[in-house]
């Protein structure tokens, strides 16, 4: 199991926030290339994953959008005039 995947299940199980895991994970980058090397491949894979969590905490924002009162009133009244959508 990689770090990325041992940082994501205690992100899916609750005990850290994904911001939390973030903070986390830059303090590790900038460790671990302080001490191989900025060229170093470990540095480049501690990189990676604060990459992997930004994008995954990127997502998960877009999938939490918050609807519009008509998007709303359109999915309890879909046959509403306001709610008709044509293809021309």
């Amino acid at each position: 199991m990689t770090t990325l995947d041992l940082v994501q299940a205690a992100v899916n199980s609750g005990t850290k926030t994904i911001e939390e895991a973030i903070v986390e994970a830059i303090a590790e980058a900038r460790e671990t290339c302080d001490i191989n090397g900025s060229n170093s491949a470990g540095c480049a894979v501690a990189w990676d994953i604060v990459e992997e969590l930004q994008a995954e905490k990127s997502h998960k924002k877009q999938a939490t959008q918050h609807k519009t009162s008509l998007d709303n009133y359109c999915a309890m009244h879909p046959e509403a005039v306001e709610c008709l959508i044509y293809d021309v």
